[in-house]
């Protein structure tokens, strides 16, 4: 494994306008397939064997309407204690909240309870079930705010009335701030982790280039759109974590004095070696999650795991080929600074390597301060609970 990576390494260095072009056409590729590919159809969540899921089964065979493809909303009203949904003022305040709803904008059908008969058997509660012509991510504030604004007005008459459904539930929202905020602490990290501007940016640049791949290909393959969710966390972690320790294995070989096309062979055959088998390691773990019979954690695990495999390759082809353009700017400046290869091995060593060889020279010492700050920091949380 070792001696294939590392002429893998020594191949994309070489070839690396035809490296990088390869994964820029693939890239455009799977953006262009997943544009053009129809919408994914929302299967919902289903848990097949489960009591929960057969009573939802029964929900769809006792009021099918809540089963179409658009959104859904169910109102259930409660009497207040010692009177009924049929007594008359009750009844009216029912009917009036039904109405409302069914004569909002985008409402297909909003059925009563009494003509539905979906009322209790003693009376005291009644369920009625809305909906709408769109799906829930279609749906307008004007439509939500109506549907909400009909639930207060049955509370304002004295009823107990809650509201469920996709119509009110928020869907899944991808590329927001939590992301960007996650990508500019990653930036950081890496800046002051390396101190070489390019060498915290091919990290961050490698793991975009196959979370972008990887998203694209869920997209164009059809997979519903909460697959992603899982596959865009896992894909910005491991495509950050795998190039990272390629980037630092070069960084130190080019320390040794080592010539770069050498040094990037060495990196992929010996920390590429790791980046596998960690990537295989999570692929199986993400693959076993289809053994809980859940179709949603299936197609989530299987998603996720193809955008580790890409972020894999990447991670063994694209980046030694970006490592061949900038064979010194990933360096630390010291190391560029110096004209002979003794020189730069001669540099500042890094903090880290630092405390590695303190903690080698006194390994006692560096266990008894480990556990007294486990020590106290158990202490603290027990304290935490007489507050």
């Amino acid at each position: 494994m070792a001696s294939l990576l590392y002429r893998l390494g020594r191949l994309s260095f070489r070839r690396r306008r035809y490296f990088a072009l390869l994964w820029v056409v693939l890239l455009g590729a799977c953006a262009f397939a997943a544009v053009n590919a129809p919408e994914a159809e929302d299967k919902g969540f289903t848990v097949p064997g489960t009591e929960s899921q057969k009573a939802f089964d029964l929900l769809d065979e006792r009021f099918p309407g809540g089963n179409s493809e658009g959104a859904d909303a169910r109102i259930v009203f409660a009497a207040p204690d010692g009177q009924k949904v049929t007594a008359g003022d009750t009844k009216a305040a029912v009917e009036r909240v039904v109405d409302e709803v069914a004569g909002g904008s985008q409402v297909k059908e909003a059925l009563s309870p009494f003509k539905d008969d979906a009322v209790s058997k003693n009376g005291s509660t009644a369920y009625s079930s809305i909906t709408y012509d769109v799906p829930s991510e279609k749906l307008t504030e004007g439509t939500k705010k109506a549907l909400m604004d009909a639930v207060e007005d049955g509370r304002d008459a004295g009823m107990t009335v809650e509201v469920g459904g996709s119509a009110v539930d928020a869907g899944p929202e991808f590329g927001g701030v939590t992301e960007l905020i996650g990508i500019g602490v990653a930036a950081l990290v890496l800046l002051i982790t390396f101190r070489a501007l390019v060498a915290a940016g091919l990290p961050l640049v490698t793991a975009l280039v196959g979370l972008g791949a990887g998203i694209c290909a869920i997209m164009a393959l059809g997979l519903p759109t909460t697959t992603i969710t899982l596959a865009l966390m896992l894909g910005l972690a491991v495509g950050i974590d795998y190039a990272l320790f390629i980037v630092s294995r070069y960084r130190a070989e080019r320390a040794e004095g080592r010539p770069a096309e050498e040094a990037v062979g060495r990196a992929v055959g010996t920390a590429g070696s790791a980046v596998v088998f960690a990537g295989a390691t999570v692929v199986i773990a993400l693959a076993g999650l289809s053994v809980a019979g859940v179709p949603m954690l299936t197609e989530m695990g299987l998603a996720a795991a193809g955008t580790v495999v890409i972020g894999v390759l990447v991670a063994l082809t694209l980046l030694p080929a970006l490592l061949g353009f900038f064979p010194k700017a990933v360096l630390p400046r010291a190391h560029r600074a110096a004209r002979q290869p003794a020189a730069a091995a001669k540099a500042k060593e890094a903090a880290g390597s630092r405390w590695a060889r303190f903690v080698i020279r006194r390994p006692v010492a560096s266990l008894l301060l480990r556990s007294c700050v486990t020590s106290s920091f158990r202490r603290s949380r027990r304290c935490e609970g007489w507050w």
